[in-house]
C-alpha cells in the first residue's frame, strides 16, 4: 500500500478559537499565496471558485454520462489486459507484469479519502496534479498513468482519466485472479487542483505534527494519514521506528478515518500485498526532483534514478526492497502463507530502510528476482504487516483468512470495491455493465419515492397547518444542508432527519424538529408522498409565503419522487461524521473552535457546492426569515420577519449605522447620530460588508432596484439546496 520515499454549550456565531477544529485551520479560507504577506488574516474565497468552467476545456455543454454511453467497455477492458503484461523498456514490468502498479496508482487514487469531510479520494482525477503526482508515497506513480496514456488517448472522452485509473487497478486484479466485485463508472475529471482539501500543516515532507498532545489517538481531524504525503502510515513503522503494535495502532485509526473496519483493514493490506513488490534497490536520497519540481525536460515524469540502469531491478520508491509472497503476479493466499509459516526478523534494505525478513526460508518459497527467473530473493514484511500477526484483532482476523483463503478473497473484493467507490456516493450515481445488482449500506440506499401524488393538495395541507415560516424553513434546511458534495452524502432524500443518530443533532434542534415532524408525518400518510418530499414541500411553502409578504410572486420550483430511508437502510455510525458542528446559515455554533467562524461557513459553503454569491443571497435570505438557531435575533436586520426582503443588506451596508464590539465576536449596530442600539450582528453576519468580494455582492443586492433580483435569486439558490442529492434526475 505504502511505498513513500524514506527521508462549551451551543451557541451563535459569535466567536471560533476554542476546541478541536472541524476543517481546515484556516489553511485554505485565509489570505490567498499572492496577498498573504499584505493581508494574512483576509478570508480567501477562491475554494468557492476552484472549479470556474473556464479551467474546463470541455466547455458547459459536455455531458460525460453521454460520452460514457459511448464507450465500449468490453474493448477498452480488453486494452488493458493487454497492457499488464505489455512491458515497456522505458520503465519495465516487474516481472513482466503491470499489474501491481496499477494496482497501488488505483489504490493511492481512492486511499486518499477520509470520511470526516468526504474529500479525498479516485473521484475527480486529482492524482493528476499538484500535490497528490509529487508525494513521497505516490514516488513512480506518474510512470503508471504515463503507461496509460496511450489507451486514454485512444477512448478520449468517452472516459475519463479518474474512471480510468481505478478501471486499471481492478482489472489489474482480475488479470492476476481475483474474481472482482464490480465496477462502477460515472467520474468526472477536474481541471486543475483542488484547493479545498487540507493534507495538513507540515511544511516538509514525511513530517508529522498532527498529533494532540503526542497522543496517536488523536489524530487532527479531518486527517486520515499520519504524516505528510503519506497515504495512510509510514511502512517502517511510527516515526520510522519498528514496532508492530504501536503502528497497530496507527493502521486502525487511519482505516477508521476512511470508514473502514478491522475485518476490511486486514483484508485490504493483505490484499495489496498479496501482488507486487516494495522498491528500495538503491539509495533513495539521490532521486531526482518529483514530477512538479522536475525540469522541463522531464515532461512532468519525476524521480529520476541514477542509480544502475535505474528501472526494473534497480528501481526505488519506498526504500524497502523484496516482494510479499512467492508468486507475485498471482492471486493466492501466499501473503497469509508467508506471514504465518515463518519466523520474521528485522534487517535493513539495500536503501537503508527497516524491513522484516523470514529468519528461515526455503528456496523455492522465495520469490523470484524481478529480471532473471534463475535467481531468487528473500520476501519482506513492512510493520503494518507485522501488526497483521502481532495486534490481538488482526490476528484473530488473519488466522480466519489464512485458513478460508475463499472467504478472504471474497471479502478482499468487497472491501476493494468499497475503497474505490466509497467517495463516489449513491448507486445511482453509477455507470456501465458491471455494476453490482445488490445495494450496500454504506452506499445509503434510498428507496424511490411516489411522483404521483398531488403535489398542489400536499401544499395545501403543509399551509393549513399551524408551522411557522421558520419552523419550516429550518427544517427543510436542516434536513439538505448534511448534503457534501466531496463523496456525495447527505442531503434531503431519505428524509433522515427523523432517523438515529440525526433527529438528534444538537445542531437540528431536536424538541422542534420533533414539532414539525409531527405536523408532517399525518401529511404523508395521508396524501402518498414520502415524507422526504413534505419535508422540502414545506420549506418551498414557507419560502412561497414570505415572497409574498415582500409583494413578490414566486412559484419554488420542485421534483417529487424522494424516497424515505428506514433505519435499516442507514449506517448510524457512518452518519455520525455528517453531524454538524457549525452553519453559518443558521447563526449557529456548536462550540468555540480555532477557525474564525465565517471560515467555516466557507467550508460548509464549499462542501455544499456552492458559490459566493449563492451563499450571500442564502445567508441574507435566512436570516430575515428568523431561521437562526433556536430563533436567535443576530444577523436578522429587519422589521418584516418572515418576509423575504433584502433587509439583511439594505441595513448592513447603510452607512447611518456603526458597528461596535461587543463581546466574544458579538457587535452591535449603532444609530451614529442618536447612538441607539439597533441590532446585534456575528462575524458570519459583518463578514458580508468588510470582505471586499463579498460586500460587492452584498451590495448588489441592498439596491434599490434588486428587490425582486434578490428573491428570484434566493430562490434557485434555494432550489439547487434541496435538488443536491438528486442524483436520479440524471437518468
Amino acid at each position: 500500500m505504502s511505498e513513500a520515499t524514506k527521508s462549551p454549550p451551543a451557541r451563535s456565531t459569535t466567536a471560533a478559537h476554542a476546541g478541536q477544529c472541524p476543517v481546515a485551520h484556516g489553511a485554505n479560507t485565509r489570505a490567498s499565496a499572492a496577498t498573504a504577506g499584505f493581508w494574512p488574516e483576509a478570508l480567501n474565497v477562491d475554494i468557492l471558485h476552484q472549479h470556474d468552467r473556464k479551467t474546463n476545456p470541455l466547455g458547459e455543454d459536455f455531458n460525460y454520462r453521454a460520452e460514457l454511453a459511448k464507450l465500449d467497455v468490453a474493448a477498452l477492458e480488453r486494452d488493458l489486459r493487454a497492457l499488464m503484461t505489455d512491458s515497456q523498456p522505458w520503465w519495465p514490468a516487474d516481472w513482466g507484469h503491470y499489474g501491481a502498479l496499477m494496482i497501488r496508482m488505483a489504490w493511492h487514487a481512492a486511499g486518499t479519502y477520509r470520511v470526516a469531510d468526504g474529500r479525498g479520494g479516485a473521484g475527480t482525477g486529482n492524482q493528476r496534479f499538484a500535490p497528490l503526482n509529487s508525494w513521497p508515497d505516490n514516488v513512480n506513480l506518474d510512470k503508471a498513468r504515463r503507461l496509460l496514456w496511450p489507451i486514454k488517448k485512444k477512448y478520449g472522452n468517452a472516459v475519463s482519466w479518474a474512471d480510468l485509473i481505478v478501471l486499471a487497478g481492478t482489472i489489474a486484479y482480475e488479470s492476476m485472479g481475483l474474481e472482482t466485485f464490480g465496477f462502477g463508472f460515472g467520474r468526472e475529471d477536474i481541471w486543475h487542483p483542488e484547493k479545498d482539501i487540507f493534507w495538513g500543516a507540515e511544511k516538509e515532507w514525511l513530517a508529522s505534527s498532527r498529533h494532540r498532545d503526542g497522543d496517536r489517538a488523536q489524530l487532527e481531524d479531518p486527517l486520515a494519514a499520519v504524516q505528510m504525503g503519506l497515504i495512510y502510515v509510514n511502512p517502517e513503522g511510527v516515526g520510522g521506528v519498528p514496532d508492530p503494535l504501536r503502528t497497530a495502532q496507527d493502521v486502525r485509526l487511519t482505516f477508521a478515518r476512511m470508514a473502514m473496519n478491522d475485518e476490511e483493514t486486514v483484508a485490504l493490506t493483505a490484499g495489496g500485498h498479496t501482488v507486487g513488490k516494495a522498491h528500495g534497490n538503491g539509495d533513495a536520497s539521490l532521486l531526482g526532483p518529483n514530477p512538479e519540481g522536475a525540469a522541463v525536460d522531464e515532461q512532468g515524469l519525476g524521480w529520476r534514478n541514477p542509480t544502475g540502469k535505474g528501472v526494473g531491478r534497480d528501481t526505488v520508491s519506498s526504500g524497502l526492497e523484496g516482494a510479499w509472497t512467492t508468486h507475485p503476479t498471482r492471486w493466492d493466499n501466499g501473503y497469509f502463507t508467508m506471514l504465518f509459516e515463518h519466523e520474521w526478523e528485522l534487517k535493513k534494505s539495500p536503501a537503508g530502510a527497516w524491513q522484516w525478513e523470514p529468519v528461515t526460508i526455503r528456496e523455492e518459497d522465495k520469490p523470484v528476482d524481478v529480471e532473471d527467473p534463475s535467481v531468487r530473493r528473500n520476501p519482506i514484511m513492512t510493520d503494518a504487516d507485522m501488526a497483521m500477526i502481532k495486534d490481538p484483532a488482526y490476528r484473530e482476523i488473519s488466522q480466519r483468512f489464512y485458513k478460508d483463503p475463499a472467504y478472504f478473497s471474497a471479502v478482499f473484493a468487497r472491501a476493494w470495491f468499497k475503497l474505490t467507490h466509497r467517495d463516489m456516493g449513491p448507486k445511482a450515481r453509477y455507470v456501465g455493465p458491471k455494476v453490482p445488482r445488490e445495494e450496500l449500506l454504506w452506499q445509503d440506499p434510498i428507496p424511490k419515492g411516489s411522483t404521483t401524488y398531488d403535489v398542489a393538495d400536499v401544499k395545501a395541507r403543509i399551509a393549513a397547518t399551524d408551522l411557522s415560516i421558520s419552523d419550516m424553513v429550518c427544517t427543510a434546511w436542516d434536513s439538505a444542508r448534511t448534503f457534501r458534495g466531496s463523496d456525495k452524502r447527505g442531503g434531503a432524500n431519505g428524509a433522515r432527519i427523523r432517523l438515529a443518530p440525526q433527529r438528534d443533532w444538537e445542531g437540528n434542534e431536536p424538541a422542534r424538529l420533533a414539532r414539525v415532524l409531527a405536523a408532517l408525518e399525518p401529511i404523508a400518510a395521508q396524501t402518498g408522498a414520502s415524507i422526504a418530499d413534505v419535508i422540502v414541500l414545506a420549506g418551498n411553502v414557507a419560502v412561497e409565503h414570505a415572497a409574498r409578504a415582500a409583494g413578490i410572486s414566486v412559484s419554488v420550483p420542485f421534483a417529487p419522487g424522494r424516497g424515505d430511508a428506514t433505519d435499516a437502510m442507514t449506517d448510524a455510525a457512518s452518519f455520525a461524521a455528517l453531524e454538524p458542528v457549525h452553519d453559518g446559515y443558521r447563526n449557529w455554533l456548536k462550540s468555540d473552535f480555532s477557525v474564525r467562524a465565517e471560515e467555516l461557513l466557507l467550508d460548509r459553503t464549499q462542501l455544499m457546492d456552492l458559490t459566493a454569491p449563492e451563499m450571500t443571497v442564502l445567508v441574507g435570505g435566512l436570516r430575515v426569515l428568523g431561521a437562526n438557531y433556536d430563533g436567535a435575533a443576530h444577523g436578522v436586520f429587519t422589521e418584516r420577519v418572515g418576509a423575504l426582503t433584502n433587509d439583511f443588506f439594505v441595513h448592513l451596508t447603510d452607512m447611518r449605522y456603526a458597528w461596535e464590539p461587543l463581546r466574544d465576536g458579538l457587535y452591535a449596530l449603532r444609530d451614529r447620530a442618536t447612538g441607539e442600539s439597533r441590532w446585534t450582528a456575528t462575524r458570519v453576519d459583518l463578514v458580508f460588508g468588510s470582505n471586499s468580494i463579498l460586500r460587492a455582492y452584498a451590495e448588489l443586492y441592498a439596491q434599490d432596484d434588486s428587490a425582486e433580483r434578490f428573491v428570484h435569486d434566493f430562490v434557485a439558490a434555494w432550489t439547487k439546496v434541496m435538488h443536491l442529492d438528486r442524483f436520479d434526475l440524471a437518468q
